[in-house]
């Protein structure tokens, strides 16, 4: 019996060229990044590049990544800050090998 595997949604916060933020999901990140900077993404984010993926969280399933991006939503502009500051700062030591 085959079992079915459920995909994996990633939950991501972009930060705009005019310093805003803008929360989404995906099955493929990467992927979304790319719609996002070649303005087809979300209508949110054309025209306020140059975009930077400032923060990416793994989330069971699509339901559960909803959730989660509407959290993400609610936070405040200086705590979106402070959260995609310590997630760059986790990247760069993985990077590192530290």
């Amino acid at each position: 019996m085959a079992v079915k595997q459920e995909a994996v949604y990633w939950v991501y916060l972009l930060r705009c060229g005019d310093g805003s933020f803008y929360a989404g999901i995906a099955k493929d990140p990467a992927r979304r990044l790319a719609l996002h900077q070649a303005g087809r993404g979300a209508k949110y984010t054309r025209g306020r590049g140059p975009l930077a993926l400032v923060y990416l969280e793994t989330c069971g399933d699509r339901s559960a990544a909803l959730r989660r991006e509407a959290a993400l939503k609610r936070l405040r502009a200086e705590e979106k800050r402070r959260l995609a500051a310590d997630w760059l700062a986790v990247q760069r030591k993985a990077e590192d090998g530290e």
